[in-house]
């Protein structure tokens, strides 16, 4: 027993500390683009969102833990990539500007 919550809490540990990378890595970019969401998805019916939402949570629920391990890790990594290739070009745009 003793083993297994050890275990446990290194697995939520890691995780912790893995969501915590994707959340810097997000911060800016969202933060520049929540404006533009909230202009694009206003007025817009979302039944087809939550339907789609509701088979996402479905497959998840049939999933082995390791499964689900992975498949956050694999969306974490992506979400890193892409917002390290936001924060790229809005630099690039910066230095643009301040060249001018």
């Amino acid at each position: 027993m003793k083993e297994f919550f050890k275990k446990a809490f290194t697995d939520m540990k890691e995780s912790a500390k893995a969501q915590h990378e994707v959340d810097k890595a997000n911060f800016e970019a969202v933060k520049a683009e929540s404006k533009a969401n909230f202009e694009e998805n206003k007025f817009h019916n979302t039944f087809a969102k939550a339907k789609a939402d509701s088979k996402k949570r479905r497959e998840e629920a049939n999933m082995t833990v390791d499964e689900r391990k992975a498949k956050m890790q694999e969306e974490r990594n992506q979400q890193i990539a892409e917002a390290n290739e936001r924060i790229a070009a809005a630099n690039e745009r910066y230095e643009a500007a301040k060249k001018k």
